[in-house]
C-alpha cells in the first residue's frame, strides 16, 4: 500500500476547486509512481529507444511548474532549474540526467516550485492573467494544460515504472 495520499477530486465543486484538486491528483500521480524506487532504478530508461526516466519526468514536470505558474503567470523572471548542457543528449526541458542526478533530488526541487505554484495562485480568480507568446493567457488555462500535460507524462510513469520493477496501477 502506498503512503502518499491521493484523494479523489470532489464530484461536485465548483470550478477553481475541480481544476487545483485534478491537478493535485495528478501530482500525487506522479508521486507514486516514484514511491519506493532508488535513484538506480529510477535513471533506468526502460523503455527503448526512449531514453526517458522517471528521474527525468519528475525533473521535467518541475521546469513546467516553474514555466507555467512562474515564468508566465506571476512573470518571475527565473531561469531553467536543469542546464541543457550539462546533459547535451537528451531533449531539453529537464528530461536529461546530468551526472550525479538523483531522484531524491529531482523531487525535492519539483516539490518546491509546486509549493511555489501553490502561493501565487492562492486567493487568484480563474480569469487572472499572465503573459505566453505575446498573448493573455488565464489561470484556468494554465491549470487545464498542466492537468494535460501531468496525464500525459503520468501514463509515461507507468510504462517505466511497469519496467523497472513491475509495479503497475495507480
Amino acid at each position: 500500500m502506498t503512503a502518499i495520499e491521493r484523494p479523489l477530486p470532489p464530484l461536485n465543486a465548483d470550478e477553481h476547486t475541480t481544476l487545483e484538486s485534478w491537478l493535485d491528483f495528478h501530482r500525487a500521480t506522479l508521486a507514486m509512481k516514484c514511491e519506493g524506487l532508488d535513484d538506480e532504478q529510477a535513471a533506468v530508461a526502460s523503455v527503448p529507444p526512449s531514453g526517458l526516466t522517471l528521474t527525468g519526468l519528475v525533473q521535467h514536470m518541475a521546469e513546467v511548474e516553474r514555466n507555467w505558474f512562474r515564468r508566465v503567470f506571476a512573470g518571475e523572471q527565473v531561469l531553467p532549474i536543469h542546464d541543457p548542457r550539462a546533459a547535451p543528449s537528451a531533449p531539453d526541458g529537464g528530461f536529461g540526467l546530468a551526472g550525479g542526478a538523483t531522484l531524491h533530488d529531482a523531487l525535492a526541487t519539483w516539490h518546491a516550485e509546486i509549493a511555489r505554484a501553490r502561493e501565487l495562485c492562492a486567493g487568484r480568480a480563474l480569469t487572472d492573467t499572465g503573459r505566453f507568446m505575446e498573448q493573455d493567457v488565464s489561470l484556468r488555462w494554465i491549470h487545464v494544460h498542466m492537468i494535460e500535460e501531468y496525464a500525459r507524462h503520468n501514463g509515461h510513469a507507468d510504462l517505466l515504472r511497469e519496467r523497472v520493477d513491475g509495479t503497475t496501477g495507480v
